[in-house]
């Protein structure tokens, strides 16, 4: 039994669609766990599933990749996602290859689980149309070029005039603030900002790109982040406002270089490239196998013993130009030599059979060709199937990570410009009728 303690117990609920602090005064709890009650109204939301975030309703006005993937990620685990679109032109990512029968199904994959709404926010009535959608809403997502939202009379202050508990994400290619700020900003810029493209690569070529869209997939993870930590602040720690994050997309990026900071202030060291190899362990990198390629990372002292004994080379282990990590990744280039000669006379499957017999950390270089044979994959339900009215039975990455409880579902792929239009403007805000053919012939949705 746990000791008991003043802590606060909140009571949410749901009036209107709009989440309200019925209590937070401090109350006796026991200290082995703090009890969070969530109590949320039934409201028609067709594309939610029973997830950790069922019942969070987040109106999204991002598009493109960091705000849209954000988004997806929320509603594969049951938030309620609107995603806004202009009524003349949709998300571009719509028109993005590859495509089956004209449908792109890049926007299949990022806008599934969501619901598309049309909407003009540079109109006076789309601006009222916004704040109606945002009475019932606990996230707002944005990326717009900054001072835009704001010269529409929609920024931030204005948003939080009719929902004090609203939490708005700020997406932007260099944040609100700073010499840059104003800058239109994309991945590719932030990438080579950040450091990151310095730094990948090989050393004897040019800076390398990632084949992917990181910045703004890196981004994407820290929008989310940040997202769940100030509902962490407004219901839980029970300050019961929201508040307004800015992402930009290269410090998410510029983060992740553990060390590199510290390492030139004190020292003045910059980091190069070293291809597969890594600044701080060796063995690590690609190897050629007979039919294709290896992977292989030796971060423990035990660890490249277990390697050595796998190709016969446990003479290597006392040699001095190996016998510690730092002197092994002063001397990576001989190290993987002597692996690759060993690999290059097996098959990728006969090299990893024999490392892994020797308790060595080996996998394969796939293709996603190989990902769709992979029982690994298989066994985690990786990739799902979802039958879709534009593009018919089609695989998608299932969601991650696992909830043993609350998972994750795909419950629809990307769905039409403005379909669900009449559903949330005629149902949910209760628009009349000839108000909502007005609006479709002044082209404000």
């Amino acid at each position: 039994m746990g000791s008991w303690i003043a802590a606060p117990v909140f009571e949410r609920t749901r009036i209107a669609g709009r989440g309200v602090l019925m209590n937070h005064q401090p109350k006796m709890v026991q200290h082995t766990s703090l009890v969070v009650r969530s109590v949320y109204a039934e409201r028609p939301m067709t594309n939610t599933t029973d997830g950790p975030l069922s019942g969070l309703r987040v109106i999204d006005c991002s598009g493109m990749i960091s705000g849209g993937f954000a988004t997806t990620q929320l509603a594969d685990f049951g938030a309620d996602v609107i995603m806004v679109e202009h009524p003349k032109h949709g998300d571009p990512i719509r028109a993005w290859p590859p495509f089956q029968d004209d449908v792109s199904l890049w926007w299949k994959s990022i806008g599934r689980n969501k619901r598309c709404v049309t909407l003009d926010l540079s109109s006076d009535r789309g601006a009222a149309l916004l704040l109606e959608l945002i009475e019932g809403a606990d996230i707002f997502f944005e990326n717009f070029r900054p001072g835009t939202l704001e010269g529409w009379g929609i920024g931030p202050k204005q948003l939080r005039s009719v929902n004090e508990e609203l939490i708005v994400v700020r997406l932007s290619g260099y944040g609100q603030t700073g010499p840059r700020s104003e800058k239109p900003g994309f991945g590719t810029v932030a990438e080579g900002l950040s450091g990151w493209a310095h730094a990948n690569g090989f050393p004897d070529r040019e800076p390398l790109l990632p084949p992917i869209s990181l910045a703004d997939l890196s981004a994407a993870q820290f929008a989310i982040q940040a997202a769940m930590f100030a509902i962490f602040e407004r219901d839980v720690t029970g300050s019961g406002v929201g508040q307004t994050i800015d992402v930009s997309l290269y410090e998410p990026l510029f983060r992740l270089f553990l060390g590199d900071v510290e390492s030139y202030d004190r020292t003045g060291e910059i980091r190069e490239r070293t291809g597969n190899q890594h600044p701080n362990t060796a063995p690590r990198n690609v190897y050629e196998t007979a039919d294709g390629y290896m992977t292989l990372s030796a971060s423990s002292q035990r660890i490249f013993e277990n390697v050595m004994d796998a190709i016969g080379r446990a003479d290597l282990i006392s040699d001095p130009r190996f016998e510690t990590n730092e002197k092994r990744v002063d001397n990576a280039t001989e190290l993987d030599a002597v692996i690759e000669e060993w690999t290059r006379q097996r098959s990728t499957d006969e090299a990893i059979t024999e490392m892994e017999a020797a308790d060595a950390i080996v996998g394969p270089v796939y293709t996603m060709a190989d990902i769709f044979e992979d029982e690994q994959y298989e066994a985690r339900n990786d990739i799902v199937s979802v039958e879709d009215d534009d593009v018919g039975d089609v695989r998608t990455a299932g969601p991650v990570p696992k909830f043993s409880r609350t998972p994750g579902e795909v419950t629809h792929m990307g769905p039409r410009h403005g379909e669900h239009n009449e559903e949330v403007y005629l149902e949910e805000l209760d628009l009349p009728p000839e108000e909502y053919d007005t609006l479709i012939e002044e082209g404000v949705i």
